[in-house]
């Protein structure tokens, strides 16, 4: 399990060496989240319409290891905008993955950029 896990990490925006397009931003529910494919990785993408921001992370949630933080609810906590898993209710900031409830579990965070209608999630490999 742990090996699923290693394949995430969270990249930062002057670490990205490809952007990947995911889709069209018409291709995302607003206020909610959506997996993608890279490579051997799943990724969540949301579209937070509310605040007008894109984030992405790894769909895998560290917890119980089940691909699901695409099907959590957004929304924010202490203007923290977070993910909060559907399994068990753990929330996630998504700008740097770390764990709202202060517990060590985290998760890898990707940027995103938006062009011409079109979203884009940084990687580094």
């Amino acid at each position: 399990m742990q090996d699923i896990l290693s394949r995430y990490e969270t990249v930062s925006e002057n670490a990205v060496k490809e952007w990947f397009r995911v889709g069209e931003t018409s291709d995302f529910p607003e206020n909610s989240g959506a997996c993608i494919k890279y490579k051997s990785k799943q990724i969540a993408v949301y579209n937070f319409a509310r605040t007008g921001k894109w984030y992405a992370t790894q769909n895998l949630c560290p917890h119980k290891m089940e691909m699901v933080l695409s099907l959590g609810m957004i929304g924010d906590k202490d203007d923290i905008p977070k993910v909060a898993c559907p399994m068990h209710k753990k929330n996630f900031s998504l700008e740097d993955g770390s764990n709202l409830a202060g517990e060590d579990l985290k998760i890898a965070t990707y940027p995103v950029k938006i062009e011409a209608g079109n979203v884009y999630i940084g990687f580094s490999d």
